[in-house]
């Protein structure tokens, strides 16, 4: 276990690695395919379209494929993943007694601007999951895992990206310092 200077406890890294290896594993071999989380989020967005616009998912081929007729998009094994991924991290931060409202931010950014960058990459991040046909855990564990050459180069990427953009944005965090 991980100690924390305020005695917080968490798993070792190492170990939660070799337990996230062999829940891919058996998804492998259970399901028959890897862990990912962009198609229960699009599959829960359609449902909701549905209900509203349900015409248009029915003439739109890409959205019909989830829902259009008699399928149900909530039927599909992914978004019961993404809602227990959601209801489980939830359960454990109530039991662990982490769960609280609470903006993690440098001394040079208000809450506002951070809830509001927040937000701004995620829209991009979730448009980026389906122009890119999925998401980065898709990618990276489950690509990774079966040895995909693209989905180790996208990952490449993207840890590239993400240490080039935190040098532009490094300073919000920096203590004394003005942008």
């Amino acid at each position: 276990m991980n100690v924390r200077k305020d005695n917080e406890t968490y798993w070792n890294p190492y170990f939660g690695g070799v337990l996230l290896g062999l829940l891919l594993f058996l998804s492998f071999y259970i399901a028959g395919h890897g862990l990912g989380a962009s198609g229960g989020v699009s599959r829960i967005v359609v449902a909701v379209e549905d209900l509203v616009v349900s015409q248009h998912v029915d003439t739109t081929p890409y959205l019909a494929s989830m829902a259009g007729g008699d399928r149900d998009p909530l039927g599909h094994w992914i978004v019961w993943e993404v809602l227990g991924v959601l209801i489980g991290g939830f359960a454990s931060g109530l039991i662990r007694g982490r769960v609280k409202m609470q903006t993690f931010r440098g001394p040079q950014i208000s809450d506002r601007s951070r809830w509001f960058y927040a937000f701004l990459g995620g829209m991009i991040m979730g448009y980026g999951a389906r122009l890119a046909r999925g998401c980065t855990s898709g990618q990276a564990l489950s690509g990774g895992a079966v040895l995909s050459v693209g989905s180790w180069a996208f990952m490449l990427a993207v840890f590239a990206g993400g240490y080039l953009l935190a040098w532009f944005v490094r300073r919000l965090w920096l203590p004394g310092k003005e942008g």
